[in-house]
């Protein structure tokens, strides 16, 4: 009797535990399950808003045109890193930031409007 006690407790203690990974993970798995984060440039008044971006390494951002001018997003450097077409109110564009740097970018219609995203 004692050993069948005992048996149903360690059992039990089993199936807890294995419950309290399912339902809870471990911090290493989900910090490596979580999905990429997304951020929004939006373009309105002839700028890009925030005109300066601190994202991680695997960011989306997204630019989205909320101007009622064509506007579009490139990157400085050369060869290009990024560039968009040309784009219409609402229109979007998202480019995916797999490395570290400063990325400096502007609008190829008006130079005057500039942005960075800077990537840790």
């Amino acid at each position: 009797m004692i050993r069948r006690t005992m048996s149903i407790f360690g059992w039990a203690a089993v199936v807890l535990i294995a419950l309290g990974l399912l339902f809870n993970g471990s911090p290493e798995i989900a910090a490596n399950t979580q999905p990429p984060a997304i951020t929004e440039v939006k373009i309105d008044n002839f700028s890009f808003t925030p005109t300066t971006l601190t994202v991680t390494a695997g960011t989306t951002v997204t630019w989205t045109n909320r101007d009622d001018i064509p506007h579009t997003v490139v990157s400085a450097d050369d060869p290009k890193t990024f560039k968009s077409k040309v784009m219409d109110t609402d229109e979007k564009f998202s480019f995916t930031f797999t490395k570290p740097g400063t990325y400096t970018y502007f609008c190829s219609v008006h130079p005057k409007m500039t942005g960075t995203v800077v990537v840790k």
